[in-house]
């Protein structure tokens, strides 16, 4: 499953903020419980005010090298799962997008799930 979807006139973005995350950036893909996936975008900015969600809008707009006028919150403005608009043309952006984080088109699975092998292998620790 993707983290965006077109939409007229744009994409809509999911998205899970990490709020004081000590930098700005984009941090892959996460697959939630329920299934859905979602962008995992971490934010120098403390929750406070909307200060996170439009710092998240920014890092947003700049990896799909639009304006940040051009992104809006949709949903979540106090939840850590959100929804952006993104006005544009839909395809470009979805390109966008995947060349800033590939695994957002979902072709592939993100890369924290472990496969079937690295789950049946077990770890050793190391003796000090």
């Amino acid at each position: 499953m993707s983290v965006f979807r077109p939409t007229g006139g744009g994409i809509e973005v999911h998205v899970r903020a990490t709020p004081k995350g000590g930098r700005d950036a984009l941090d892959g893909v996460a697959m939630l419980s329920d299934g859905r996936s979602v962008l995992k975008v971490r934010v120098r900015a403390a929750p406070e005010d909307g200060a996170a969600t439009a710092a998240v809008a920014r890092v947003i707009a700049e990896a799909l090298g639009v304006p940040a006028s051009r992104v809006t919150l949709a949903a979540g403005a106090t939840a850590r799962l959100k929804t952006f608009r993104v006005d544009g043309d839909a395809e470009a952006l979805a390109a966008a997008l995947v060349r800033a984080v590939p695994d957002a088109a979902g072709d592939r699975a993100p890369a924290e799930a472990p496969t079937a092998a690295a789950a049946a292998t077990p770890t050793r620790k190391r003796r000090r």
